[in-house]
This record gives C-alpha cells, sequence and structure tokens, in this order.
C-alpha cells in the first residue's frame, strides 16, 4: 500500500474523520483483541435492505481510511452482526406458510421455522439472504450470529461479569423506564426450558458466584438456570453494550433512531470494563415528499430497484455523501447519483494525491477507481432514448457510434452498462409519466427559427457548444428574456418532461438530422398524439 498516511492525517472526508478516532481510542486505551474491529448491526426479522448496504459499506470506508491513515499497521476485521437471537414479536405480513410460524411467537428466530422451506430456521434463511446480499457487492466481511456467540459460550465470560454487576446495570436502565416496567424488569432474558421462548420476567434471585438466576417459568414453577451456554440473552440495550465488550468492538455506526440509547449502550459496555467504540450517528432518509421513510408504510426505495436502473457504484455515492445529512431517497435522485459518480470518477486522474483521498471514488473503490471512459452523461442517455423513443441496446448505440466513433460496448462497459439502465428506467419511469404538449404560437416560430438554424449546419455536426450556440440564438431571436424559459418549452413539446439536459449535446448525440424531425414532428403534434 502506498503510504498516504501523511495526507490522511489531515483529510477532510468523514471516513478519515472517523479513523482518526478509532486511531485516538486505541492509542488512549489499547487494543481489546488482536484486531481493531469495526462492526455494524442487523436485525434478522425481515429482509436485508438499503439501510443495510449504507452501513455495511460506510463501515467499509472508514476501515479502509483507517488502514491508510495506520498504512496497515493494525490488523482489521469488519463484523456484519445478526441480532439473531431475539424473540419474534409479531408474523411480518408478507411471508408465506405464516400460520405455521404462530405457534412459536416469542422464540428466538432462529429456533423460528424457516416458511420458505429453505433453511433450518427463520433467522438461518434471512441470515443466508443477508450474506448473498453482501457478498453480491463484494465487501470483505465476517459474519456472526447472536445464538452462535450465546450458544457456543463465546459471550459466557462477559454474561458472568455482567451477572456480577447486575445491580449497576440495574442502576443505569430503571431511570430510563416507567415505573410499571421498573417493577418487573432485568437485563437478562432467559430462555424458557419449558416453551423455548424469549421470557420478559423479573429475577426472584439472582447468585453470581454461581452464574445463575432464578425466575418463574411460563408453567408458574420456579427455574434456576446458568446465565451462560444460550440459557439467557440480555436485553437489546444491555445486549448492545455487552456485545461491544464480549467482541471488543472499535467502531460502530447506526441511525439517529439510536442516538438517545448511545449513551446507555456505552455505559453498559464500560460497566462491562471495556472502553465503548468510537460511535458515528447517521441520518435517517426521506422520501420525495420529506417524511421519514418507513418499512410500515412502504414509502422507501429498495435496494433491488435502484439497482434496476443504475450501478451500485453510484448507490455507493449517494451512501457516502453526507452522512449526517437527511436526504430524500426516490426514483428521481438515481440519475443525478449517476452522473454525479461519473463525474468524480473524471475529475480523479487530473487531481493532486491530496484531492484524490478526497474524491468519493477513491472511498468507494477503496482507493482504485476504474478509468472513467466516454465523457457521455446518463443524463443524455436517457434523453436520448426518449428523444429517440428507443427500445434496444443496438439503437442507443448506433447513436453513440456515430457521436463517438471510437467508443463500443468492449472498451466502454461502464458506458454500455448505463444504456441498459436507461432502456429499464426510461421504459418504467418516465414513458408512462410523459406529457408533449403542444406549441403556441410564439413558441412554434421559436422553433421554426431553430429548424433554420440547424439546417444551416453541416448534417454531421456533432461539437454540442456549437449547436447550443444555434440554440441560444433561436431563443433570443424569438426574445425569450430567460433562456430558461425557451429550453423549457424544447423539452416540453419534444420529450414530455419540463428538464433535461444540455440541448446542444442531445441534438449532438441524437444526430442534428434526427434533431430536425423531431422538431418537426413536434409542431405537427405528432408527439402529442403518440403520447395519447
Amino acid at each position: 500500500m502506498t503510504d498516504l498516511a501523511p495526507l490522511a492525517a489531515d483529510a477532510r472526508a468523514w471516513p478519515f474523520e472517523q479513523a482518526r478516532a478509532v486511531l485516538k481510542r486505541i492509542e488512549r486505551s489499547g487494543m481489546t483483541g488482536d484486531s481493531v474491529i469495526f462492526e455494524t448491526g442487523y436485525g434478522p426479522s425481515g429482509l436485508p435492505h438499503i439501510g443495510t448496504f449504507g452501513e455495511v459499506a460506510r463501515t467499509a470506508m472508514v476501515r479502509h481510511a483507517f488502514r491508510v491513515l495506520t498504512n496497515d499497521a493494525y490488523p482489521t476485521r469488519l463484523i456484519a452482526f445478526s441480532d439473531d437471537m431475539d424473540g419474534m414479536r409479531k408474523i411480518p405480513g408478507n411471508l408465506p406458510n405464516a400460520h405455521l410460524l404462530e405457534p412459536h411467537l416469542g422464540k428466538p428466530l432462529t429456533d423460528v421455522p424457516d416458511p420458505f422451506g429453505t433453511h433450518e430456521g427463520f433467522a438461518q434463511h434471512n441470515n443466508a439472504r443477508l450474506r448473498a446480499f453482501l457478498d453480491s457487492f463484494g465487501f470483505e466481511y465476517e459474519f456472526y450470529s447472536a445464538t452462535e456467540q450465546y450458544r457456543s459460550g463465546a459471550f459466557d465470560a462477559v454474561l458472568l461479569r455482567a451477572l456480577e454487576r447486575f445491580d449497576d446495570i440495574m442502576k443505569v436502565m430503571l431511570p430510563t423506564l416507567g415505573a410499571e416496567r421498573q417493577a418487573t424488569y432485568s437485563p437478562f432474558l432467559p430462555i424458557s426450558p419449558t416453551t423455548g421462548r424469549v421470557l420478559y420476567v423479573p429475577m426472584k434471585a439472582i447468585d453470581a458466584q454461581a452464574g445463575t438466576i432464578t425466575f418463574e417459568d411460563e408453567g408458574g414453577t420456579d427455574v434456576t438456570l446458568p446465565v451462560t451456554g444460550g440459557n439467557t440473552k440480555l436485553q437489546w440495550k444491555p445486549d448492545f453494550g455487552m456485545r461491544w465488550a464480549a467482541l471488543g468492538v472499535d467502531f460502530e455506526m447506526f441511525g439517529k433512531d439510536h442516538q438517545a440509547n448511545a449513551p446507555i449502550y456505552s455505559k453498559i459496555c464500560r460497566i462491562l470494563g471495556v472502553e465503548p467504540p468510537v460511535q458515528y450517528v447517521y441520518e435517517l432518509f426521506l422520501d420525495e415528499h420529506g417524511e421519514k421513510i418507513s418499512k410500515t408504510k412502504g414509502n422507501g426505495l429498495a435496494v433491488e430497484e435502484w439497482l434496476a436502473y443504475a450501478p451500485q457504484e453510484s448507490l455507493a455515492l449517494y451512501m457516502f455523501a453526507k452522512p449526517r445529512t437527511a436526504k430524500r431517497l426516490y426514483f428521481d435522485v438515481i440519475p443525478k447519483a449517476v452522473d454525479e459518480y461519473r463525474q468524480h470518477l473524471e475529475a480523479y486522474p487530473g487531481q493532486s494525491p491530496d484531492q484524490q483521498i478526497e474524491n468519493p471514488v477513491w472511498h468507494i473503490h477503496a482507493g482504485q477507481p476504474p478509468e472513467a471512459g466516454a465523457s457521455i452523461s446518463y443524463a443524455l442517455i436517457l434523453n436520448l432514448v426518449a428523444a429517440a423513443n428507443a427500445s434496444t441496446r443496438e439503437q442507443v448505440w448506433g447513436f453513440i457510434t456515430r457521436y463517438a466513433p471510437d467508443a463500443d460496448a468492449a472498451r466502454e462497459p461502464f458506458l454500455d452498462r448505463l444504456v441498459d439502465y436507461a432502456l429499464a428506467y426510461y421504459a418504467d419511469r418516465v414513458k408512462p409519466f410523459k406529457t408533449h404538449r403542444a406549441a403556441s404560437a410564439a413558441e412554434r416560430s421559436a422553433m421554426e427559427g431553430l429548424i433554420a438554424r440547424l439546417k444551416a449546419l453541416d448534417p454531421g455536426e456533432t461539437d454540442a457548444e456549437v449547436i447550443q450556440t444555434e440554440v441560444y440564438a433561436a431563443g433570443k431571436d424569438a426574445g425569450f428574456e430567460n433562456l430558461r424559459d425557451w429550453f423549457k418549452v424544447l423539452y416540453e413539446v419534444l420529450l414530455g418532461q419540463s428538464q433535461g439536459p444540455r440541448f446542444g449535446g442531445l441534438a449532438a448525440l441524437y444526430g442534428v438530422p434526427e434533431t430536425i424531425a423531431l422538431i418537426e414532428a413536434g409542431l405537427r403534434g405528432e408527439l402529442v398524439s403518440d403520447h395519447a
């Protein structure tokens, strides 16, 4: 690895800020284990989603920044942790064979049957989906199951320590609870030896020396169990801090919905004798109306939906940019994210090393971004597809190779992917909503003037600036004081939308004769009738 540590020491990109915080923690408190641990958590009561991707991608960026900052002086690991020993509280409405799960409510998710019939249990099914999901993006990580950690004895030493410090943990937890819950609260949740359910019951006795708890089982009898060996688990807030202590976690990020509880997690970790990790709180996503995205409302955007219309690099860029700012997550942000990624990629080769490590693509590609390829934007391809009403990649590539003769699918793999994405995005997200309109008399005159100017050009003209100059001149000649209004006319009449790319670039890619024909069709009203 090239020694970029001196540059990383002053880099402003947020992964480096977090990496420096991790290094300070290690220098102050020492390493708990043999590696610096970066952790991300996951609840397997449902399938992995766009937040799961964001959390792992962002954590991977911090891990890489730390490796560069320290010049690989410390071994590092990224752990994807599944909280799969939680009891199933309710049955998700979108599962097959849901009736088979009703007798298993309250049991650890790993002990609930798999309604899909492919794995030993429900959590095992979702864990496999999570791992396949992360593997598809090429993340380097280790998968940990809470059930395996509890039942294998990996957590035993810290659980016994928690039992010894039971009163200290209660002093942290009780003030955060209402009076009714205080009366029955216990940080330890026993697993009923008769029903297998996770029990939320008060403790009748604790014996730190014996390592046991006594409680009333579901049948009404008192039962004494060791807290070790998977016989118990911790309530989720103490569990968070216990996990940090047991695994020696040095860094973890989580959403703003955890922010109020983060001090509790840290206090529990300290009670158990370990300095809590560096924590990074990110903002949650909003829908197009500015409302918080909710699984219940279904107003979010799934990873699969994003990846149907854009490459994963664009999603990674969306996650990289301003994690602590609430961002709207809906379909219209996808093309913009693609082109922002492409712009950063184009800028990278001409930047100095200190600029490069601030560039998002350096973080997205772990310091090895690919070549940018042809400078053709996704927005331009999308509008080309719209103008040509294209339905096949051969049609689109026909225009591209005429515009850029040296470009072909084999030499331009990223551009080739964008063609497929553009066709899909246009078919699903643009074409059904296009609303072409007819031109007014004044607008018609301006467009006829543009036709005359374009006809005066060489039919093979592909210089976008030359064409753009003629478009500007036609708008000025027609008396448009604000040329934005002129371009809006062109977009609404010709493309059926109120916004678009630089018109000169679109015409250069589409072709001057084809652009003239498109304008003439718009003036004849054919585009309106075609849409209808």
